[in-house]
């Protein structure tokens, strides 16, 4: 054997061949850690149409290959939910097409829903005969591995419904029915595809307040920052009711409309209310959730929506933390905080490191 690895990231890195490289750079995959040639290059072949004329495509160096094996996580999709959502139905569809398939697979999405889509394409990829299997992971609510599914081509499509069931079973929340505001450290697209997990902020890429049920409720989400890994892309940020000014200065604009643009979510890169100091964003959000005596406002503060084991809420919610059998308090009640610029002093690493 000869592999090589290939990037199925559609939009992704900017959608150059340079930038999707860079991405799996990121995450140490380079030929010199894997010991084979990392190859990223968005040129395609065309694998024929569905049905309904979707045409679907593969990436030239992969469909010139031997076989292709497909590694990627199982796990609930952050636009839409279904039976398949994020996988390796969908790599096969999204990824594997590239840029010229994602542009197109949404936008046909956009009418037939995403879980049509990728199914179909997915079929439409795996009768090409060049699929050879797929690797799963789950993670489970601390984003750890929580297990490896070898999954074969004959029974791909039943295999990844049972997985994302399982998965979707140990999915974290804020562990409180809901918050009058959420306070989020950061938002990336190495945190999630959407920049927030939309299942665990309980928002839409369209723009809807709380459209999950069996989800916490927020009334308004504060995002401090952008994590130094989203290299720039702020893609979901405009689903936050403000944000700090020093999000805004860190954003690179092309791989941010490009994405968005390529998902049809214009909305997720709206601008909200943004504000120098972490004081003031706190200050104008609270008058707004309906509490006269801003003593009941209450609060939760996360890193971001994918490491959720260490979660601070404000102390009017203690009744409902020492009822809950699943949290341990780590700590006493404290002050909220603020340096001399005005910005939070995080007692999250505190947490962290209990």
């Amino acid at each position: 054997m000869k592999p090589f690895l290939f990037p199925a990231m559609g939009s992704h890195g900017a959608a150059t061949a340079q930038g999707q490289a860079d991405v799996l750079a990121h995450y140490g995959i380079t030929e010199e850690t894997m010991g084979c040639p990392v190859i990223s290059q968005l040129d395609v072949v065309s694998l024929g149409s569905t049905s309904e004329g979707i045409e679907a495509f593969m990436d030239k160096q992969a469909y010139d290959s031997d076989g292709v094996m497909l590694v990627g996580r199982v796990k609930w999709h952050t636009d839409f939910a279904g039976k398949i959502e994020s996988g390796l139905f969908k790599m096969m569809a999204i990824g594997l097409g590239k840029f010229a398939g994602a542009q197109r697979y949404h936008t046909y999405a956009y009418k037939l829903g995403l879980e049509h889509v990728i199914r179909n394409v997915g079929r439409q990829v795996l009768s090409s005969g060049k699929i050879l299997g797929g690797l799963a992971i789950l993670e489970d609510a601390n984003h750890q591995t929580g297990q490896l599914t070898a999954v074969s081509t004959e029974n791909m499509e039943q295999k990844e419904e049972q997985l994302l069931e399982l998965v979707k079973s140990w999915m974290g929340h804020v562990p409180v029915p809901e918050l009058d505001i959420l306070i989020l450290d950061e938002v990336g697209k190495n945190i999630s595809g959407a920049g927030m997990d939309t299942k665990v902020a309980n928002r839409s890429v369209q723009g809807a307040y709380n459209p999950w049920p069996n989800t916490p409720k927020f009334e308004r989400l504060f995002v401090r920052d952008l994590s130094s890994s989203s290299y720039g892309n702020a893609v979901g940020f405009g689903m936050a009711d403000v944000v700090h000014d020093r999000l805004l200065a860190k954003i690179d604009w092309t791989p941010t409309r490009i994405n968005s643009l390529t998902a049809s979510a214009p909305s997720a890169i709206r601008t909200p209310l943004h504000f120098p100091t972490d004081r003031e964003c706190l200050e104008r959000m609270q008058p707004t959730v309906g509490k006269l005596d801003l003593n009941d406002v209450t609060y939760g503060w996360i890193r971001n929506t994918l490491e959720l084991s260490d979660v601070v809420l404000s102390a009017n919610l203690l009744p409902q933390i020492k009822a809950n059998p699943a949290l341990d308090i780590i700590g006493e009640a404290v002050p909220m905080s603020f340096d001399a610029n005005g910005d939070l002093i995080s007692v999250l690493p505190a947490a962290a490191s209990h």
